[in-house]
């Protein structure tokens, strides 16, 4: 009977490293790399005795089993973590030589930078100890389907309103929708 539990406490690890890069930190930037399983801290510990700043979102879940229960931590985002370098041409073989790194997360062949207010967003949310899990990646006009609760299975359109999110169900044959909002359902995409 024995099955894990969702997260219960946050931490954020991994700060960044007293060693410089050339640069100020106004020149460097933040890139996502790509690891090996469960080769995160692994390679991030690493990293840091290179020089190199890294940022590896970490989480605390407790996990139950029918005769024990066991705090475990791990990386918020299974197999990426964060590199801040000022160039990232003249570091990037210094962060491919490196165990468990597979590479940069990249968009037509070029490493593409994290915007800087998106990792101080995860560190602030980690700090302050908020309960937070990594979420699939979803778009407002994707199509989804409801996972769990009362509604399992349904699908729609995801739509966001301010703070709102809603679902449209869509009935071709007659052109006509409705909406409803899905605030606290767990969604997927189809």
């Amino acid at each position: 009977m024995g099955g894990a539990m969702s997260t219960v406490r946050v931490e954020w690890t991994a700060e960044p490293s007293v060693a410089s890069i050339e640069g100020t930190p106004e020149e460097s930037c933040w890139y996502a790399i790509q690891t090996r399983c469960r080769f995160e801290k692994k390679a991030a510990t690493q990293l840091q005795n290179k020089g190199i700043e890294t940022f590896l979102p970490l989480v605390k879940e407790v996990h139950r089993w029918s005769d024990r229960r066991q705090i475990i931590v791990q990386p918020l985002f299974p197999g990426y973590g964060f590199v801040r370098v000022s160039d990232v041409s003249a570091h990037r073989l210094r962060v491919l030589q490196t165990v468990g790194v597979n590479g940069f997360v990249m968009m037509n062949g070029i490493p593409v930078p994290v915007p800087e207010q998106q990792i101080e967003d995860v560190r602030h949310l980690l700090a302050n100890d908020i309960a937070c899990r990594a979420y699939p990646f979803l778009k407002a006009g994707q199509r989804v389907r409801i996972r769990g609760g009362c509604l399992e299975g349904l699908e729609g359109i995801l739509i966001s309103e301010k703070k709102d999110h809603s679902l449209v169900i869509s009935i071709e044959a007659i052109q006509r929708s409705l909406a409803f909002r899905i605030d606290g359902y767990d969604v997927e995409a189809v």
